[in-house]
């Protein structure tokens, strides 16, 4: 820094110096006056000098300051008005007062002044109104950051273009891993000979060698029924807008020689780690068999899941080994266990109830103790009756315990066995999960993404008509001193009927096996008809609700129930089921108030609409063709308006 820069500190010390100079010159005079006279010309030479250059110090330091004020001040300006950043002043009625000039690289109009905020993005008001700190808005192909001053009235516009233009490259380009499996390929080519399940093995080949080329997927096949595929995330965009029509043209080329060969996806996705996309992408696989496959299962590091395609029913094994394995496993943990429990899902139906009973047989036919939770509280007519009637059989009634009691029968050692649900939130009492080490599925539904956390055992079978035919089945494996009686053969039949609709939806080969072994058992198909009447003021509740449904699109019936009037979850699903059976209506959708304060929506299709992927977007979930939810927080009109939404980006394909 320059010396004369600093303030001058000399004045002080002159003085001094001055002042000692005059009294050593007053002696000097007192001995020898000529030469105080020469000291006296040289110390007024001293003073002058000094005096001089001090002034000259405090005007090069004037002029500096001044002159560095000028520049701060011009350069201040000049950043005002040149630096790249937006600067926006407003009024308080949010009219722009003053912009900088870096502002016309987006509005090049002349200027912005008198403007409202409106102008540059409809979300500024709104977020200073909300006191937000910062927002960011999209102008023509520019992303900006806005930092919001509110006190000053004042914003800062920062251009983030390239960063996210940076960041969307890094998305974008992040490793996706997928393993592509032929459902049913054994099944399909084990009676075929070496021709034929060479020319099928061909044909998928070369359309997913053909679909991998037009993508840009690394496609390997490492063995008969499987494929690995490495993509990046914008391949991964690009199929999910396509919603995967892959599924589709495969399908279609096989179907044509009536070969029902189809895919499934498990896609990994996220910033994990390579092996953790691989454990994803499998866990993903599993998920969507599970689910019945010929379908898409997307998963993330944070367990969310995506599904997409589903649109054909689950086709039936041709093998019955599955079921004899299963048995024989039930039947050493059952042998392994002190007692056994068993439980369906809260508001059980007849299939929940009569599987119930088939595992209670199995329990007892290995010769332990089991007993059948269930809550006398949530039941609905159908299943009224047929409690009524084992409630008369008091061998058969001993048997079954409420909630309160099970907990008291449970212990550490106990099997518990979860029927007709996999999801904990719906069995009737979910704590009883925790109270025991071991723990079976048996289910029919595709699997969602709740599920009961290391069941023990689980058979879960989408291509199934109910668990009751999973449990008949198993009960043909287990020991020949198991007897069934009439009313335990007939509540298993009744689950059968009912989850079939007399035998006319997802109805197998092995449906009618399980109905002609529980018939040989004494099933009787008049009392399932006694379960199944109703009342009269049930018929009219439910023609109530017939009569208020519109077609929204084409084939696609929706129901509204009056707002206030609330419906049972049998009611609205049986309306939704009536519905079905109309002239030209492929899916039905029933909407109605429920006695607990939700909004229930009952949805059935013929299997074009694919009502369980609509539930699921909705926080639901079920199968193909019958799917249900229930909604919180929410009023009938806006449930109508989220299920319409939904139907249109279904339907449509949706936007990215």
């Amino acid at each position: 820094m320059p010396n004369f820069f600093k303030k001058p500190k000399l004045s002080s010390h002159l003085w001094v110096i001055y002042t000692l100079s005059v009294l050593f010159l007053g002696l000097i005079f007192y001995f020898e006056w000529k030469l105080g006279l020469v000291m006296t010309a040289f110390l007024a030479a001293s003073i002058y000098y000094s005096v001089r250059t001090e002034q000259y110090l405090i005007n090069e330091t004037e002029e500096y300051i001044s002159t560095l004020s000028h520049r701060v001040k011009k350069v201040g300006e000049e950043a005002l008005m040149e630096m790249p950043i937006g600067i926006v002043l407003f009024s308080e009625d949010f009219k722009i007062e003053w912009a900088n000039p870096f502002m016309n690289k987006f509005y090049p109009q002349d200027t912005l002044v008198g403007e409202s905020l409106n102008e540059i993005s409809d979300k500024l008001i709104p977020n200073i109104k909300e006191e937000k700190d910062e927002v960011w808005i999209s102008v023509e192909n520019y992303q900006l950051q806005t930092v919001i001053k509110k006190n000053e009235r004042l914003l800062y516009l920062f251009d983030r273009t390239k960063q996210t233009e940076i960041q969307s490259l890094y998305q974008n380009d992040r490793t996706v891993l997928a393993i592509i499996f032929l459902d049913n390929y054994e099944e399909i080519t084990q009676a075929m000979d070496d021709t034929a399940k060479s020319h099928i093995n061909s044909q998928v080949t070369s359309i997913l060698n053909q679909w991998s080329q037009e993508n840009g997927v690394y496609l390997k096949r490492s063995s008969q029924d499987k494929f690995f595929a490495v993509m990046n995330q914008q391949i991964l965009s690009k199929l999910e807008r396509s919603k995967f029509d892959i599924l589709d043209e495969v399908r279609e080329l096989i179907s044509d020689k009536n070969v029902p060969l189809t895919l499934s996806f498990g896609i990994g996705v996220g910033e994990a780690s390579l092996p953790e996309l691989g454990e994803l992408a499998q866990s993903s696989l599993d998920l969507a068999l599970g689910r019945g496959g010929d379908q898409v299962a997307i998963k993330d590091e944070n367990g969310k899941v995506r599904f997409y395609g589903g649109k054909t029913n689950p086709m039936e094994k041709r093998t019955r080994v599955r079921a004899r394995v299963i048995s024989h496993a039930l039947k050493q943990l059952v042998q392994e266990a002190d007692k056994v429990l068993v439980m369906g899902h809260k508001n059980p139906d007849m299939d929940s109830i009569g599987a119930c009973i088939g595992i209670l047989k199995v329990a007892q036919a290995n010769d332990k103790d089991g007993f059948v939770v269930y809550d006398p509280d949530e039941m609905n007519t159908g299943v009224q009756r047929l409690m009524e009637e084992i409630q008369d059989n008091d061998q058969l009634y001993s048997w079954f315990v409420s909630p309160e009691e099970a907990h008291e029968v449970v212990s550490k050692n106990t099997l518990l066995v979860v029927v007709d649900t996999h999801k904990p939130s719906l069995v009737i009492e979910e704590r009883l999960l925790s109270r025991t080490e071991h723990v079976v599925v048996i289910d029919h539904h595709r699997r969602a993404e709740e599920f009961i956390e290391d069941p023990t055992l689980v058979y879960m079978e989408p291509y199934a008509s109910s668990t009751a035919e999973l449990v008949t089945e198993m009960l043909e494996y287990q020991p020949k001193k198991l007897k069934l009686n009439m009313l335990e053969s007939t509540a298993l039949l009744a689950g059968i009927i009912v989850d079939t609709k007399s035998f006319t939806l997802r109805t197998g080969s092995r449906t009618f096996d399980a109905a002609s072994y529980l018939r040989s058992k004494g099933a009787d198909t008049v009392l399932v008809q006694k379960f199944m009447k109703e009342d009269l003021d049930v018929y009219v509740r439910r023609s109530r609700l017939i009569e208020r449904a519109q077609v929204y699109r084409e084939g696609i019936a929706i129901s509204k129930a009056e707002s206030g009037e609330t419906y049972g979850p049998v009611i609205i699903a049986q309306a939704a089921d009536t519905l079905l059976t109309m002239s030209g209506i492929v899916a039905s959708f029933v909407i109605s108030e429920r006695s607990d304060g939700r909004i229930g929506i009952s949805a059935r299709s013929l299997g074009d609409v694919n009502v369980q992927v609509i539930m699921e977007s909705m926080n639901g979930g079920g199968h193909l063709t019958n799917a249900a939810t229930q909604l919180s927080d929410s009023s009938i009109e806006d449930a109508g308006d989220q299920l319409k939404e939904i139907l249109d980006d279904y339907l449509e394909g949706g936007t990215e």
